[in-house]
């Protein structure tokens, strides 16, 4: 059993920045995640696109269903470890290159996940799964159960501390990496939280852009602060 579940969609950088810390302490701790599955663009389903998220939300969800397919065959063929490798090799190419390879990696969906796949050392050829719809129910069951257990209004990533009867929390949202020290002592305090009975939420919505180079934040800078709801930069509440 995994000593935490972290539920993901690759194209979501909150949760890549999440899933960075998350690595550093399991390395420190010998803590084991399972890797789970979260798909923003089902989150959304009966969202309209046009009147509630910026331009090219749309087609970045879309892109990150096409990608947990190509994870679910991983699950498959290699097991938990191989989605582990593979969401590593995943975000690099998404978000540790500029904003135009960003952007391009997006529009390719395939294409990205055939890197992905090989730096990985796993099988290309399961990059044709980005079109395997067969796929979207265990997607949507995973998606269903994160929801399940923190309430729908949340974003990603999920974090399930103590599968499966322990608290699963949204966040922590974090735009910068913890030195090693400062990981430890943050997961002390996340799971402290989590772990107090009735614990139920600490938000702001002022988020500042995640220190990543496809979103145009060096590593020794600081990203101006956005007003975000329900995980997104939503342009209305309507």
């Amino acid at each position: 059993m995994a000593d935490l579940d972290f539920y993901f969609d690759p194209i979501c950088p909150f949760a890549w920045m999440t899933s960075k810390w998350v690595r550093d302490v399991a390395g420190q701790r010998a803590y084991d995640v399972e890797w789970r599955f979260i798909s923003l663009r089902m989150v959304n389903a009966d969202v309209d696109y046009a009147v509630h998220f910026p331009d090219g939300y749309e087609r970045a969800h879309s892109a990150g269903l096409a990608l947990l397919r190509v994870a679910a065959a991983v699950r498959d063929q290699a097991g938990p470890s191989g989605v582990a490798d593979l969401y590593a090799s995943m975000g690099a190419r998404i978000f540790e290159v500029g904003p135009e390879r960003q952007a391009a990696a997006l529009a390719a969906p395939r294409a990205t996940a055939a890197a992905a796949l090989a730096g990985a050392g796993l099988d290309a050829g399961l990059a044709d799964a980005v079109g395997a719809t067969g796929f979207d129910q265990l997607i949507g069951s995973e998606t269903e159960r994160a929801l399940g257990l923190t309430g729908r209004d949340v974003g990603t990533p999920i974090l399930h501390f103590d599968p499966p009867a322990g608290v699963a929390l949204f966040g922590p949202v974090i735009s910068r990496s913890p030195s090693p020290e400062d990981a430890l002592a943050l997961w002390d305090h996340v799971v402290g939280l989590a772990r107090f009975p009735g614990f139920a939420e600490l938000k702001r919505s002022l988020r500042e852009v995640p220190q990543l180079p496809a979103l145009g934040v060096a590593s020794d800078s600081v990203g101006i602060e956005e007003d975000w709801r329900q995980g997104h930069r939503r342009q209305s509440a309507g």
